[in-house]
């Protein structure tokens, strides 16, 4: 019988973040990886060998073994194998054998075979991460992994809009969170402080908008090219990348570019505070609709995913009447341009279609708004503030981050069911969650990692794992374990005095 993932700790199985629906160990049992070492991948899928060729460049520079990558079967070294997984593993789902000879990964697509890497590098020992040859052993424990994930939307939010972060830091974070089988990045592209992303036809929201930020800086912004490239590198991690523009409010950094867009057609001054909720376009000119057809026409092209975020969060200069003019105005655009609108829960006051998604982002789970929309159809990623918002301080004396909606420890983050949270919200309405960080604080890498882990790793658990493996003393003796990992990998997380460190 497979031993449930939450299993005590005597039992000596690994441990892995998120947990996986079934571990079973293979006692006496090791596969060691070594310099005759290969990597096999299915047959005729350029997919599979693409995840291959990941893995191996993940684990050549720490062992200098060089781990050629090939097309075809074998039962010895790492096989990732796109056959005979069992149908229960779905789409992003896979199994992992680990025995003497081989490591075999079996999923029906090459994003579960990337899961299951992710599984197995955290089966070796944490120096596998290290950019330079480290002297091993490189043994991973014999194991029989099943698992598949809880919900399909296991979301991240970067907010390079308050501060800007160049695209490396941006594939940094990305390259972290794929570890922990985040699936979507959500990029708050542009907000009062500045506009961080090259729209041809409005070239003034890049020459005008972009040279802020909080606190003031010179701001900066992604080429197309550059934007093009981010996508590209967060799908090669089985990524989907959904790109926010705000509106009609956080768009002050818009309306310094385009004084149209203005109710009085005057520029605004550029902006570097932190307060919210002061700026709106104007709601009924013409031009409104045609610089968004504009801007969400570009966006799409460039965007190979589903999704446009259009926000509609804070619009406190807008009066309600107009928001919900706006919002229905606005969704068509979307649509035109072949894609499904994703907004924060404010929007649904224009009860939008079925097909429409929202993200809610609110503190009380009283939240009969959200039950309405899931009775016509909405579905809904779960963003609460006080428990996945990454930018809350941990507590009192944390320097950086904000304590609107509360203090957030790991605990906090971890300890409360997506499924049962929202009061009257049907389980099937939710589609999955999202941990957003926004960076009014968050100027630095080691900002974004002391603020993201090791909560990211809570959520990322809530979005995977089965209700059945939660578990707080299990969970946070497998947080632990990750430590060592990330101080390889150059992550300056929090040692939250809530995870017992010193005893992995």
């Amino acid at each position: 019988m497979a031993a449930p993932a939450d299993a005590t700790p005597e039992t000596s199985l690994p441990h892995i973040v998120p947990a996986p629906v079934e571990l079973t160990p293979r006692p006496g049992t090791t596969f060691t990886l070594d310099a005759d070492t290969a990597v096999h991948t299915h047959p005729g899928s350029p997919e599979a060998l693409e995840v291959g060729e990941y893995l191996a460049g993940i684990l050549r520079p720490s062992t200098g073994y060089p781990l050629p990558v090939a097309q075809g079967e074998s039962d010895r070294g790492v096989v990732l194998s796109l056959s005979g997984a069992d149908p229960v593993v779905g789409a992003e789902g896979y199994r992992l054998d680990v025995t003497e000879d081989a490591v075999t990964i079996r999923a029906t697509t090459a994003a579960g075979l990337f899961a299951g890497v992710q599984t197995f590098r955290q089966l070796l020992p944490a120096a596998i991460e290290a950019a330079d040859e480290q002297p091993g052993p490189w043994t991973a424990p014999g194991v029989t992994v099943l698992d598949h994930p809880r919900y399909p939307h296991r979301g991240a939010m970067l907010d390079v809009a308050r501060h800007f972060f160049p695209p490396a830091e941006v594939k940094r974070f990305i390259d972290l969170i794929a570890g922990y089988k985040i699936n979507h990045l959500h990029l708050h592209l542009t907000d009062d402080q500045g506009w961080r992303l090259e729209i041809k036809s409005r070239p003034e929201l890049t020459a005008r908008g972009s040279l802020t930020q909080v606190g003031g800086g010179e701001g900066g912004f992604y080429t197309q090219e550059e934007y093009r490239d981010l996508v590209a590198h967060a799908a090669s991690r089985h990524i989907t990348v959904i790109p926010e523009i705000d509106l009609p409010g956080h768009t002050n950094a818009a309306l310094v570019a385009y004084p149209e867009l203005n109710a009085d057609g005057v520029a605004k001054e550029p902006y570097t505070g932190i307060e919210v909720g002061f700026s709106s376009v104007a709601i009924g000119s013409d031009a409104t609709y045609e610089f968004i057809d504009d801007v969400l026409g570009e966006l799409a092209a460039l965007t190979p995913g589903p999704y446009l975020h259009i926000g509609g969060d804070e619009a406190l200069k807008t009066p309600e009447d107009e928001y919900v003019a706006f919002i229905r105005r606005l969704l068509p655009i979307v649509a035109k341009h072949g894609k499904t609108a994703l907004g924060w829960h404010e929007y649904l006051k224009a009860e939008p279609a079925p097909d429409v998604l929202a993200q809610w982002w609110g503190t009380d789970p009283k939240a009969p708004e959200l039950v309405a929309a899931a009775e016509r159809g909405n579905k809904v990623v779960l963003s609460p503030g006080n428990r996945s918002y990454l930018d809350m301080k941990y507590d009192e004396h944390f320097a950086l981050g904000l304590k609107w909606a509360g203090y957030v420890e790991v605990r906090d983050a971890y300890d409360w069911d997506p499924g049962a949270y929202v009061e009257g919200l049907p389980a099937d309405a939710v589609l999955g969650v999202e941990a957003p960080l926004w960076t009014e604080t968050v100027e630095r890498r080691e900002h974004i990692d002391r603020l993201v882990f090791p909560r990211l790793p809570a959520i990322a658990e809530l979005g995977w794992s089965p209700r059945t493996t939660h578990d707080w003393e299990s969970f946070r003796g497998r947080l632990a374990a990750q430590a060592p990992r990330w101080k390889v990998q150059g992550v300056d997380f929090h040692p939250s005095p809530q995870i017992a460190w010193d005893e992995v």
